[in-house]
């Protein structure tokens, strides 16, 4: 019974953290004071449970359960009702203004927490960090990784956001129409981190966590939703993009959970119908204008568009790769260029515009750029750089399932080493 109860307590957690703290903010309206409570509850489970047995539904239990921790709290610092009348007089428990959108299809309490996460009183980077420990579910040292920052730096950075959203009074509410624009990217920025953590991990022994993929998909419909009938061609670019993405998920690893790399699936695993429903928002976002969700999604198109990876249109993803370096460059732009150029032209081209970003030193710490550099060594038949390369890429990888694609890289390219010799 214990290890059932453990089990439904670490699953919960996992997978509706997001949820049940966005409801509690909504309750209680105070991040840290919903954070705080919604711990308890978790660690007053994990004994009720193996006690009593795992209640009907478990997360209302979390919800109900926090939420009378949380008015305990308040009532033992006797401030209760002061808070109560405050959160009142901020918007957090109701909206002065109604917004303008139709009532019936006003967003669950999710949606709420990444647009105040994202609000423009918060620096961007405090943006983005929030929403991944809120609506991603990120522990402090992961976000902290991420962001290439100590764990106290970031817990900091953490602190003073959820300290300035009650100090400046930011409502918890989804902004209107005419204030939606000038939000709509770090809200669209926020989505897509939460879909990369689900995608492809930065932690643990899973590849793909589904949970996560589902969320931001989710929250990128009611974004998008929201703005329609004239939706901007960055929502519905990033929706096709997820899209496309998270069609692949069900082959992208093995029974085991071992990585296959993209060249070595199986394409009829691939969702057909996340497919056809992406594909017309693709075209629909590269007419609005090309912006840096919609040239991704393009490319994503072109592996989808295909039964088999030999038949990959390399050529066009390159010039798809081209305007994406000019319409939003970045390092990990370059990087992915460098592989489309690798293809197209050769390993040795690749390796060299590979060169070049290693020079920069910006990817210093990104394995994939190690990898990338062993992959195409590889190819060549330079069995010992990249070996080289892969050890490198081995000792900044932290998901497990990546770790082994990389050791069963090495160990080949050991072999084939020693062969050779």
């Amino acid at each position: 019974m214990s290890l059932d109860a453990d089990r439904a307590v670490e699953e919960l957690y996992r997978a509706e953290w997001s949820r049940i703290v966005a409801t509690l903010i909504r309750l209680v309206g105070d991040f840290e004071l919903a954070e705080e409570a919604a711990q308890e509850a978790f660690a007053a489970a994990v004994h009720q449970w193996r006690a009593e047995g795992i209640p009907d539904s478990p997360r209302a239990w979390i919800v109900q359960t926090a939420r009378h921790k949380a008015i305990d709290r308040l009532r033992r610092m006797k401030r209760h009702e002061e808070s109560t009348e405050s959160y009142a007089q901020w918007g957090w428990t109701k909206t002065v203004e109604e917004p303008d959108y139709d009532p019936e299809e006003i967003p669950d309490d999710r949606l709420r927490l990444i647009f105040t996460c994202c609000h423009p009183a918060l620096a961007p980077k405090a943006q983005v960090a929030l929403t991944l420990r809120e609506l991603g579910g990120l522990e402090t040292d992961e976000i902290a990784r991420a962001f290439l920052v100590p764990t106290p730096t970031m817990a900091q950075r953490l602190v003073r956001a959820k300290r300035k959203i009650r100090e400046a009074r930011i409502p918890y509410v989804v902004p209107g129409t005419k204030e939606m624009p000038e939000r709509l990217d770090a809200v669209l920025t926020a989505i897509y981190l939460i879909f990369n953590e689900g995608y492809a991990s930065t932690r643990g022994g899973s590849q793909v966590r589904a949970d996560l993929c589902a969320e931001a998909i989710r929250l990128g419909h009611l974004v998008r939703s929201l703005m329609l009938p004239e939706a901007p061609a960055e929502a519905t670019g990033l929706l096709a993009l997820m899209l496309l993405h998270d069609s692949r998920r069900d082959a992208r690893t093995d029974d085991a959970g071992d990585l296959i790399v993209l060249e070595e699936q199986d394409r009829a695993r691939w969702d057909g119908r996340q497919i056809a429903d992406a594909l017309p928002l693709v075209a629909e976002a590269l007419r609005k204008g090309p912006g840096p969700y919609a040239v991704q999604a393009a490319i994503a198109a072109e592996h989808c568009r295909t039964e088999r990876a030999e038949d990959t249109d390399w050529p066009r993803i390159l010039q798809l790769y081209d305007l994406l370096a000019r319409v939003a460059p970045s390092p990990v732009v370059l990087l992915n260029r460098a592989v489309a150029v690798a293809m197209v032209w050769g390993p040795q081209a690749g390796l060299r515009g590979l060169d070049e970003i290693e020079q920069n030193g910006e990817l210093s710490q990104y394995h994939l750029l190690y990898a990338a550099r062993a992959d195409l060594l590889r190819r060549m038949g330079a069995c010992e750089e990249a070996a080289a390369a892969y050890e490198r890429a081995l000792e900044l990888v932290s998901n497990e399932s990546e770790r082994r694609f990389l050791e069963r890289r090495l160990k080949e390219v050991r072999e084939r080493g020693i062969g050779a010799g």
